[in-house]
């Protein structure tokens, strides 16, 4: 079934969905968690260092700073993602691929 301009731009523009563990010994892709990207941080889940770390990470994997935004979940672990000029389903391979780059070194 082809999805319409308006369904397709709405789900490229979606974010990506991470479970994040704080107080990690060190930040990475880990794997995932049901359908979330799950992503390891060593900063604490206190006054928005966690989610700064996530943001941090997710723009060094990508090669661009200011451009990932937190769409959702600042007081949770489950935490929606988005960076801009990229789908959802781009920063997910891109995330994921943090994974095999660090499993192949």
């Amino acid at each position: 079934m082809k999805q319409s301009p308006s369904t397709r731009q709405a789900f490229e523009e979606s974010g990506v969905a991470l479970r994040v563990v704080p107080n990690a010994k060190r930040t990475a892709v880990v794997g995932m968690h049901g359908e979330a990207v799950k992503l390891k941080v060593a900063s604490p889940a206190l006054e928005g260092k966690a989610n700064a770390a996530v943001l941090a990470f997710v723009e060094q994997t990508v090669g661009e700073s200011g451009s990932a935004e937190l769409v959702s979940g600042a007081k949770t672990r489950d935490k929606v993602v988005r960076f801009s000029g990229l789908s959802a389903v781009e920063l997910r391979r891109r995330l994921l691929a943090s994974v095999i780059a660090r499993n192949l070194s």
